[in-house]
């Protein structure tokens, strides 16, 4: 919510974190926090697959590249991330749609319904079902280049422990900062993507069309 929002001077924008908590309960009803979470369920099994498939299938080919260790887990994970990002996009679309609905949980259309308006009105295309594809592309692509190209380099250079609670602890500290650093950096092209997938300021312009015009306009506006 707080990614759509249009700045300070969107009348139905929010003030703080716990002003939108309080708004959305009180107008849409504890269900309200929920929406749009059934297209990102049909997405994550697909979504991991294929991320973690494509990650080893480029790491192998860039085996022959006789690239440095570090820079192919990152070239890797550049490569697993656009190609996750192809196929998470038209439930992203769909995700945002739903979540724009300020309508209670239960007066807003089905997950399967808001598709099926989507492709009716704007198509399979670049307007529609794949709205905001190159932001979602940078969202992934620079999340998972970050992600793997950190995690396997740190867990590389610190030492393995003999104690498995410490080796539990020293995996878990490494994909929790990987994880932290990976989206502190690509948060600007998720923001973009909201934007460009969400209710624009005015009906019937488009102010937030491509990414980096996006990005742009935002820091412009808004800081």
């Amino acid at each position: 919510r707080f990614q759509i929002q249009r700045g300070k001077t969107d009348p139905t924008g929010y003030k703080s974190l716990g002003d939108c908590f309080r708004t959305i309960f009180q107008r849409e009803g504890l269900l309200g926090f929920y929406k749009g979470i059934f297209p990102p369920i049909l997405a994550e099994t697909p979504k991991r697959a294929v991320k973690f498939f494509t990650f080893e299938q480029y790491k192998k080919l860039l085996g022959y590249a006789s690239l440095p260790p570090g820079l192919a887990f990152a070239v890797a994970g550049l490569g697993s991330g656009l190609t996750e990002a192809v196929v998470v996009n038209p439930f992203e679309v769909v995700k945002v749609a739903l979540q724009t609905n300020r309508n209670a949980f239960t007066e807003q259309p089905s997950s399967f319904v808001q598709a099926r308006q989507i492709i009716k009105t704007d198509g399979l295309g670049f307007q529609g079902l794949n709205k905001g594809l190159t932001a979602t592309l940078g969202r992934h692509g620079v999340f998972n280049m970050i992600y793997f190209g950190f995690y396997f380099n740190v867990k590389n250079i610190l030492p393995v422990s003999k104690d498995p609670n410490f080796e539990f602890l020293r995996k878990f500290g490494i994909g929790l900062v990987s994880g932290t650093i990976a989206s502190i950096i690509n948060i600007p092209f998720d923001v973009a993507k909201s934007r460009i997938q969400g209710p624009q300021p005015v009906p019937g312009e488009i102010k937030y069309r491509t990414c980096f015009k996006t990005m742009a306009t935002v820091y412009k506006e808004e800081g």
